[in-house]
């Protein structure tokens, strides 16, 4: 009887996974696959899988898609993994340093406490890479089907690393998600360029995701992927809307740039109205940035289309401090002056190092601080290499700064080559005032 009872577990939850898979547009179809590596699909040039595509074994809702639509519907919590499972997914996770209680004075989860500790502690999610020696890589993200982040909620604070090495823009993603549900999203992180050697150069990619203040925040991972020269145009695409406040008054507040982790932006009207068109679908975590204001986040869920709830996202009115000579507001960028480099290089000349030392100095003098360093070319030459070009210098004098001492989860180094000009690319003089590194203060 138990047997009979099993086939028939089995062929409703198989009618299940074909049901969806009939509805979704990725190519990526084998979900009951543990590991995929597909090359040449419609979505990117290669994908690879780490864990089964089931909802933490929840399985779909009908005609869901996880690759387009919104948010799942809640399911029950605690929930045992099963033996099929890889270590690491499908399971409530708990911090290393949890200790069974909640120790701070924010909310608990209400279930951290009665998981299995041998089950449930972070691993760390080794993803083959080997299949990519010697591909030219010109973009990469980094995709988790995610549960129950909740870090603004429950004080928790995540730290991601891949191959050892801290992904601070990964971090201040996870750390601005609120996913309260218990229910399921799939965000997508770009991968920045640091990563590109490690990714056709080495046999994985070693991704560990870990909770490093003990907060009773349980999350869950259903599966992970890379997308490697994924096409933007054969993605589901939706549309954000919102508005930009201040935090205490309500004020709607104008001129505020609104980004995506992209780098996808906007900028709100009079009224602190914006909208955001055709980004590809999932939970989107937008930052808010103005002068004057620490900047704000805010996680949009994005499903296919534009009927997708509006965004309130709220900037709080920040301090002035002193850099060398001069004060800087939170929110503010000034220019790196002396940072040079060679025509088409991006190591730093020694003359630089004295304008970073100063980065260092108000950064240990101010240990709360945390930085924006961006890059900016002008517009002669081919846009995708001049960004590529910024990334990577503001990424050297990120290095440069974390040599010394700061922690690298406070610096994120932005590279947006030509797109953001302070003057005309009509004259030189003009074009020099667009080729420059800026810092720009985003907390104190």
């Amino acid at each position: 009887m138990k047997k009979i009872f099993f086939l028939i577990y089995v062929s409703i939850f198989a009618s299940l996974v074909l049901r969806a898979q009939h509805q979704t547009v990725t190519d990526d179809k084998d979900w009951s696959s543990q590991q995929v590596f597909m090359k040449g699909t419609s979505e990117a040039e290669y994908i690879i899988r780490l864990g089964d595509v089931d909802n933490l074994n929840f399985d779909w809702p009908e005609s869901f898609d996880p690759f387009c639509s919104r948010l799942t519907d809640g399911h029950s919590w605690p929930w045992e993994p099963t033996e099929a499972d890889l270590p690491g997914m499908d399971r409530i996770v708990v911090s290393s340093k949890f200790k069974g209680e909640n120790i701070s004075n924010c909310l608990g989860d209400g279930y951290s406490a009665s998981v299995d500790l041998t089950k449930s502690l972070p691993v760390t999610y080794n993803l083959p890479t080997d299949k990519l020696k010697g591909v030219e890589i010109k973009n990469a993200f980094l995709q988790l089907f995610i549960d129950d982040f909740q870090a603004p909620s429950m004080c928790s604070k995540f730290q991601i690393s891949l191959n050892g090495k801290r992904f601070a823009e990964g971090e201040r993603i996870l750390n601005a998600i609120d996913q309260s549900g218990p229910v399921g999203k799939l965000i997508t992180i770009p991968l920045p360029e640091e990563y590109y050697l490690a990714l056709n150069s080495q046999p994985i990619l070693a991704l560990r995701i870990d909770e490093f203040v003990g907060a009773a925040d349980g999350w869950a991972i259903d599966f992970i992927r890379i997308l490697i020269n994924r096409n933007r145009t054969n993605t589901c695409k939706g549309s954000v809307s919102g508005v930009v406040r201040e935090k205490g008054t309500e004020r709607l507040l104008g001129g505020v740039r609104v980004s995506t982790s992209e780098n996808i932006s906007t900028i709100t009207d009079a009224e602190g109205n914006f909208i955001l068109d055709n980004i590809p679908t999932g939970f989107e975590v937008l930052t808010a940035s103005l002068s004057g204001y620490s900047d704000g986040y805010g996680t949009a869920d994005i499903g296919q289309g534009d009927n997708n709830e509006p965004v309130i996202l709220y900037l709080e009115k920040g301090k002035t401090i002193q850099f060398e000579n001069q004060k800087l507001s939170v929110g503010e960028a000034i220019n790196l002056n002396t940072i040079l480099f060679d025509q088409g290089k991006w190591s730093l000349k020694p003359t630089t190092n004295g304008e970073l030392d100063k980065v260092v100095a108000f950064l240990k003098n101010n240990p709360t601080a945390e930085i924006e360093l961006n890059g900016h070319t002008s517009s002669e030459g081919e846009a995708s290499y001049n960004k590529s070009l910024s990334y990577k210098r503001v990424n050297a004098c990120k290095a440069y700064v974390v040599g010394k001492g700061i922690d690298a989860s406070r610096i994120i180094a932005k590279g947006f080559g030509p797109d953001r000009p302070v003057a005309p690319n009509d004259t030189e003089a003009n074009r020099i005032k667009n080729r420059r590194v800026e810092m720009r203060l985003t907390k104190i």
